[in-house]
């Protein structure tokens, strides 16, 4: 199944097509085989590994890299698990790992074996040219992220927190992938990202007999509430992570693109630009709203109970869901907490310079610019931490690329080209890293 490990990290598309073709369906996960095979490259070259694990077949491995000690330790992490391909029609297999067209074809492709593959053979390479970057480099290889992580960086966080001592900056997913605005090419670096917040509510009615009326029935008053939840949204906020992302972008753009930027910060006028806005509209919605979407629904015409997936901005909790979706379906639903995992209100932005300045260097004339996340990763457990994560995947994309249109859909696919560029991004980041 593996490619010839000599060297390996010279081939960093042939590492991910081999990552790829280990089936880390999540769920179930079983992310063990992908991990013992890390585990090999690293052991091979030399690296002292650690396996932690809250069950046998979901394994975490954690590696390190020793460095000049003039700096706090660099942590580079990257999940191994995959979304389902169930009902997905792929032109090309989702774990053979093809290459076709000059593009890797294959589950986690994207999101985000090839993201790890890039890691690996960063760190790799480190280690044959014996780089000794300013401070250690701790790589952390992680199961379970596609199913909110309870195997993965939430045990670690919450159960070796020893072994991430002293430091303030990772490396992880998702920015890094260029886009273009007409000519323009940008690279968004995630700085900051979304929280998760699952709630239930349960509504509860009046039933009868099915051949009467029952207009006081869960099932009707669901009805009402489903389109209060899908056509209205919730207030906006303008929090200085969406701030600074738009402002960013914002100077790089013409007339009247800029004005529409500037106006999305205008909480007056938010709403009504996002509808002139339309598909381009819907991207950035949920970075200047709390949200919600419906999950999952049972009951019957006495009692429906559905669970609603929350994702909140930088510096609200669950108590300010709670009180808008109050002020827009009233007091009748009864609503509970599920779970809730915080995250910072603030990003530091202390590496975001020298990653930017990669970019531009790496692709002349692009425009890096701070990105909030409008999902969850999971920076969410290491910022409990302390740890600021910069979503930091580099990859050069062509104009016609449907990133986020690609990523867990059928046919998820990666350029041959961002695979490579994305591996000198991360290597110049060990050796560029000054704390």
């Amino acid at each position: 199944m593996s490619p010839t490990t000599e060297g390996v990290y010279e081939r960093p598309e042939e590492l991910l097509q081999t990552l790829i073709r280990f089936d880390t369906t999540n769920p179930p996960g079983n992310e063990a085989e992908c991990v013992n095979y890390i585990d090999g490259l690293l052991t091979r070259a030399g690296f002292e590994t650690t396996f932690l694990a809250k069950a046998s077949n979901r394994p975490n491995l954690i590696t390190r890299l020793k460095g000049q000690g003039r700096a706090p330790p660099l942590l580079l992490y990257g999940h191994v698990d995959v979304v389902p391909t169930t009902g997905q029609e792929w032109t090309h297999p989702p774990f053979e790992g093809k290459i076709v067209d000059g593009y890797v074809w294959g589950r986690g492709a994207l999101d985000m074996k090839g993201g790890v593959a890039m890691m690996l053979a960063a760190l790799l390479r480190a280690k044959a040219e014996g780089l000794t970057p300013a401070g250690d480099v701790v790589l952390a290889i992680l199961c379970d992220e596609e199913e909110l992580g309870d195997y993965g960086a939430k045990f670690l966080v919450e159960n070796h927190a020893e072994q991430f001592e002293g430091i303030r900056y990772a490396i992880g997913e998702f920015g890094g992938s260029r886009y273009f605005l007409g000519q323009q090419k940008f690279y968004p670096i995630q700085v900051a990202e979304k929280q998760v917040c699952i709630l239930r509510a349960t509504v509860r009615g009046r039933g009868g007999h099915g051949s009467m009326p029952l207009p006081d029935s869960a099932v009707v008053k669901l009805g009402q509430l489903l389109q209060l939840l899908t056509r209205r949204r919730l207030p906006v906020h303008v929090t200085s992570a969406a701030r600074q992302m738009l402002t960013s972008a914002t100077s790089a753009l013409p007339f009247p693109a800029s004005l529409a930027m500037r106006l999305l910060l205008n909480p007056a006028a938010t709403d009504s630009v996002l509808n002139l806005l339309g598909d381009m509209g819907r991207v950035f919605d949920p970075l200047l709203h709390n949200t919600v979407n419906i999950a999952e629904v049972r009951g019957d015409a006495n009692k429906v109970v559905l669970e609603l997936g929350g994702l909140l901005l930088p510096g609200y909790g669950p108590d300010d869901l709670m009180a808008e979706l109050r002020h827009l379906i009233g007091d009748e639903v009864e609503l509970e907490l599920v779970r809730y995992d915080p995250g910072p209100s603030e990003p530091d932005m202390g590496l975001f310079n020298t990653l930017a300045d990669i970019l531009r260097e790496a692709d002349p004339g692009s425009i890096p610019f701070p990105q909030l996340l409008p999902a969850i990763t999971d920076a969410r457990f290491f910022s409990r931490l302390g740890i600021q994560t910069y979503g930091f995947i580099p990859m050069k994309l062509p104009p016609d690329f449907d990133f986020i249109g690609t990523i867990h859909a059928a046919d998820e696919r990666i350029p041959l080209d961002s695979v490579r560029f994305g591996t000198e991004a991360i290597y110049q980041v060990l050796q560029r890293y000054e704390g």
